[in-house]
């Protein structure tokens, strides 16, 4: 048969879409108590986590968008290389957690306590890093770096 073709099992493709994708690799157990877990990777796009306790948790490579965690406990919680865009940390506890590496872009910080968190080579916007560097305080415990000098303070 030249020139013809023969196409057998062929069925209908289900497509998967960017959000479904994202919404896949979302954390969808969301507790207020979530201190000291592995949540390495996580995906919290538009998270209510106001007052949640992450303290000690490992969040590296986790990605916060647009999400609220506003008066939370971050302390000594490990979000290097993290990604929070948009999202409010005002209030939140983030004493001696690892910021290294983390992409900080439109996220707000007003009032929260930042004694001894290594921010080293985060990316922040200059309104933000201007202000944290004028409460900026203190050595982080793991990295031996200090907040002001994470922060690039002059």
């Amino acid at each position: 048969m030249v020139g013809s073709s023969l196409l057998v099992g062929v069925g209908s493709a289900a497509a998967i879409t960017a959000p479904e994708l994202r919404g896949q690799r979302s954390l969808q157990d969301l507790q207020p108590d979530m201190h000291g877990r592995d949540l390495r990777q996580q995906e919290f796009l538009k998270a209510s986590m106001s007052g949640f306790d992450l303290s000690e948790s490992d969040l590296r490579g986790a990605v916060f968008n647009s999400s609220d965690l506003t008066n939370s406990n971050l302390s000594g919680a490990n979000l290097e290389d993290a990604v929070a865009f948009a999202t409010r940390f005002d209030g939140a506890d983030l004493s001696g957690a690892v910021l290294r590496n983390a992409m900080l872009m439109q996220s707000r910080f007003t009032g929260a306590q930042i004694e001894g968190a290594d921010f080293s080579d985060a990316v922040l916007d200059l309104s933000q890093a201007k202000a944290l560097c004028s409460r900026a305080d203190g050595v982080n415990s793991i990295t031996g770096v200090s907040t002001v000098e994470s922060l690039g303070c002059r």
